[in-house]
């Protein structure tokens, strides 16, 4: 993954901060939307996947597909929530995973740093850190398009470029 975009920096003083974001990448999302989620153990991505999946229309609990590797559920838009930590690039290619990618739903790849030659050109990243009990900082990089105009707008709304 190329690490030479633009990238936002969106700061969350609270769970209610995330979910605004959250929120507003639901509504914004499209078939075929892919969006990597990174950071470090804690940080929040199963939060921030969970609060995504409620604004995109998911009805019931949405968990970490730790195990499972990818879970299905219906919303708005078909949500495939994959957790890649525990595979190599060799299991995450043999998945098949382009049939997510490039199909009609949208994918929130938690880890998805592990299988970045895998996903597709365009594409939101999310790198989320911990920075205070409830605070985060969550660093926005959009690869290609509608992921670039995303950012924009989020910078138009007080999410600041670094």
């Amino acid at each position: 993954m190329s690490h030479d975009k633009e990238q936002y920096i969106y700061t969350s003083n609270h769970l209610q901060d995330t979910e605004a974001l959250a929120a507003w990448l639901a509504d914004v999302a499209i078939p075929g939307t892919v969006i990597g989620l990174d950071g470090d153990l804690g940080a929040g991505k199963t939060a921030f996947s969970q609060l995504f999946a409620k604004h995109l229309g998911v009805k019931g609990i949405v968990n970490s597909p730790t195990f499972t590797i990818i879970k299905e559920y219906e919303g708005r838009l078909p949500f495939y929530h994959m957790d890649v930590y525990r595979l190599s690039m060799d299991e995450a290619d043999e998945l098949g995973l382009d049939e997510y990618f490039y199909g009609e739903g949208v994918c929130l790849v938690e880890w998805s740093q592990i299988i970045s030659e895998l996903l597709p050109e365009p594409h939101l990243h999310l790198f989320m850190e911990t920075t205070g009990i409830d605070e985060r900082k969550i660093t926005i990089r959009g690869f290609g398009s509608p992921y670039e105009d995303w950012c924009c707008n989020l910078n138009k709304n007080g999410v600041f470029k670094s």
